[in-house]
């Protein structure tokens, strides 16, 4: 099968991280578009890439036949509506959007143009995970009843530039909810089903620079089902735990430690249930090959376009509540 033009749509870290993990599949003819003349350069030196420009319609023009989307969050719906609209398959980066508006319109057009659209919610692609999320749907430990989520790194460590990104501003996809909290709130979704109901906390407790918030406070409901997220961006400790309660028992998930664990008998031990630890760039390049196969054997993406809607309106929700906080004094 002959291998599909991709474009890659903004160079920042993710973009080159895209671009890099898309070389390693060796399933697609690999073209870059950036605005910034100096980064597109340097980025299409390092990766010896032959086909770059700084237009978006220039990169249209030459004819991808699929898309990986990776500018801010607030410009992804109308660069991905007219990508559709070229027929063009999609992969847009989280979260889908900062609003709404277009959503309905670009699922129209995708599904009129027969296009994959697809989310790019990367936990998804993780083995581990995946692993757990078997054992629950399966049913053997019974109906959840309860998900709690706790995670946390040291942001600038891991984003160094961050102050200089969508991150520092709401309105481009930046503070902790939506860049952090929002792979959460799906993998939690993923896991037990959607969010229906949430109530917010949050505050710019550490970072230097950004005024945004990076510590999140969440409950919320999945269809009835409780829940509880909790994320900071400046601990030490790297660290994501999902903990899911169920009838027959109990799931947890440990990022950290490259393990799903289970428990069923209150006197017991848990039983560790270890895949093979697997790194970062990894889990992008297993989440394009699904992307790929999705367009070549019409299968199914990671994550649809509908289900990255349904976390948007999870992620907007959580802002809402943020804005209208009401105490209760004890």
């Amino acid at each position: 099968m002959s291998k599909q033009r991709l474009l890659i749509i903004g160079l920042g870290s993710i973009g080159e991280r895209h671009l890099r993990t898309a070389l390693r599949t060796e399933r697609a003819d690999v073209m870059v578009c950036e605005i910034n003349h100096e980064l597109l350069q340097n980025v299409a030196q390092r990766y010896q890439v032959r086909d770059s420009c700084d237009a978006f319609e220039t990169a249209l023009a030459a004819g991808p036949t699929a898309a990986v989307i990776c500018v801010p969050a607030h410009l992804h719906v109308t660069m991905a509506h007219r990508l559709a609209q070229a027929g063009v398959h999609i992969l847009i980066e989280k979260p889908l959007s900062t609003s709404l508006e277009g959503i309905d319109a670009l699922a129209q057009t995708v599904e009129r143009r027969q296009v994959v659209a697809a989310v790019a919610y990367v936990l998804r692609a993780n083995p581990i995970l995946a692993a757990a999320r078997d054992a629950i749907q399966s049913g053997r430990f019974g109906q959840p009843l309860q998900l709690i989520c706790v995670s946390g790194q040291n942001f600038p460590y891991y984003r160094p530039a961050y102050r200089d990104t969508y991150y520092r501003d709401r309105a481009t996809g930046g503070g902790a909810i939506q860049d952090a909290l929002t792979h959460l709130l799906n993998a939690g979704e993923w896991l037990i089903g959607p969010i229906d109901r949430v109530l917010a906390d949050a505050a710019h407790q550490l970072l230097p620079g950004v005024e945004v918030e990076d510590t999140v406070h969440v409950i919320a409901r999945h269809q009835g089902i409780p829940a509880s997220y909790v994320l900071n961006q400046h601990q030490a400790p790297n660290e994501l735990t999902i903990t899911v309660v169920c009838q027959r028992g109990t799931v947890r998930y440990e990022s950290h430690e490259s393990r799903w664990r289970w428990m069923t008998d209150p006197a017991g031990q848990w039983h560790n249930e270890s895949v093979q630890a697997i790194e970062r760039d990894d889990l992008f390049v297993a989440q394009l090959q699904v992307f790929l196969d999705a367009i070549e054997r019409d299968g199914r993406p990671l994550c649809t376009l509908a289900e990255g809607a349904q976390t948007l309106r999870a992620n907007l929700a959580v802002l809402k509540s943020l804005d209208a906080a009401r105490w209760t004094a004890t």
